[in-house]
């Protein structure tokens, strides 16, 4: 029987895509976990401005007591083979993660643990023509941005992830990193970026008609996330929004499959180097010019003075009522607001009850899992405490009404008289404020 290192073994971590977001992020967390971690760049300038990015994470500049750097060309060979954990974090691109992980697994020891921190690609695609050994040791370990602070985390196995690695690794996460981790099925965006970017980018193309400081406050934090969803989208970053949503347009016939499709003025930005916070002089939905912030009209693809909506009476209402805790009356105002503007604002939450609880059984183990990502990953209410505000009858009814599919588990505990959400996971108030 094999010798497997099992992942509460673990030591020394070695990083690739040092320089990234990701890369500096994972070399924080590790590092302040006590594990030795070695940061690899293409170039050692980029490795050291991984670190610097990881000391400001924790400001702490002892995390670099733990951290050395290097380079691809000069360090990969050796310091994979001493590694117990490779974490692999470039660029959300196929071809370039093969290509490094065939370098990996030429250099690895047989017993070391291999894991990707891609956001949505395929394992088995990533894995394929590896060897044996690799493929027992290789799975998937999804940060969400920052993960300093985010501690969402998902853990995708390949098919022929050994059993024991995978186990070891989700309690490694848990009680060394302090991680909240779920593990999911090898689907495009896995469950919290399927579940997140589709409501993300249903607000981006209702947007294009309805300008976006309109559609940020109707999907405002009152509606139970803790960020407007247009300025999530810029601090994400326009790139990696595109990448997410390209990547399950391509890959998945769903129910929702034409909320994945990138609205024509977001290609025309990202072309023009738009991309969100990351390039703030030419901002994203929003742009700060001095102490003003500008907002994008989507149609003409410039900015200008942001100009606050008028006020909406049940968003006004839901507002007031979630700031003294009053979460099911809040819901309540959704579910008997008139016009127009309820209407759409009820597509989209709804939109997201049913879309996130349909994944059970597709690409979550259970509801529960679903509210966990989508609550620790995202910052947003999970699906099933929605569902209890509304009462599990009312919501269905919302739900047929608007043509939008009954998730099987909500028709379960429907029929039950069971409430959904288990507890545990978020207090119903941690996001449901504004």
């Amino acid at each position: 029987m094999r010798n497997f290192c099992l992942a509460d073994k673990i030591q020394r971590v070695v990083i690739l895509g040092a320089n990234g977001t990701m890369g500096a992020g994972a070399g924080e967390v590790f590092a302040g976990a006590g594990f030795r971690v070695v940061m690899l760049a293409r170039e050692r300038d980029k490795a050291e401005a991984g670190l610097q990015a990881a000391q400001n994470a924790a400001r702490a500049e002892a995390v670099a007591e733990r951290i050395e750097t290097g380079t691809y060309d000069k360090d990969l060979a050796r310091t994979v083979a001493e590694a117990d954990l490779i974490f692999e974090s470039l660029a959300e691109d196929l071809a370039l993660k093969r290509h490094y992980l065939e370098l990996v697994d030429r250099h690895r020891r047989d017993d070391a643990i291999v894991a990707t921190g891609s956001s949505g690609l395929s394992i088995a695609e990533m894995a394929r023509g590896r060897s044996e050994s690799f493929r027992q040791h290789f799975l998937g370990i999804h940060f969400f941005n920052p993960p300093h602070v985010i501690v969402g985390t998902e853990v995708i196995p390949g098919t022929e992830t050994e059993p024991a690695i995978l186990k070891s690794t989700v309690a490694m996460l848990g009680s060394r990193l302090g991680r909240k981790v779920i593990v999911t099925k090898d689907r495009p965006a896995f469950v919290g970026n399927r579940v997140g970017f589709k409501v993300l980018n249903e607000v981006a193309q209702l947007a294009s008609e309805r300008g976006v400081a309109y559609m940020d406050y109707l999907i405002g934090p009152h509606t139970g996330r803790a960020m407007a969803p247009l300025a999530t989208v810029d601090l994400v970053g326009w790139d990696v929004h595109k990448a997410i949503v390209d990547n399950v347009h391509q890959n998945c016939e769903d129910e929702a499959h034409t909320c994945f499709e990138l609205p024509a003025f977001m290609e025309r930005g990202i072309r023009e180097g738009r991309l969100g916070d990351k390039t703030p002089e030419l901002g994203g939905f929003y742009r700060r010019q001095g102490a003003e912030t500008l907002a994008l009209d989507p149609r003409t693809g410039s900015h200008g003075p942001l100009k606050k909506p008028a006020p909406i009476e049940f968003v006004e209402k839901m507002k007031s009522l979630n700031r003294v805790g009053k979460y099911a009356e809040a819901m309540a105002a959704l579910r008997e607001a008139k016009g127009a503007d309820a209407d759409l604002c009820r597509r989209v939450v709804l939109g997201y009850v049913s879309y996130g609880l349909s994944r059970v059984g597709e690409v979550a183990e259970t509801p529960r899992d679903v509210d966990t990502i989508m609550s620790y990953g995202f910052n947003w209410a999970p699906p099933t405490a929605l569902v209890d505000l509304l009462g599990a009858r009312a919501t269905i009814k919302m739900l047929s009404d608007l043509k939008l599919g009954v998730p099987a588990c909500l028709e379960q505990a429907a029929s039950d008289g069971a409430r959904m959400f288990q507890g545990g996971v978020l207090d119903y108030g941690r996001t449901l404020v504004g």
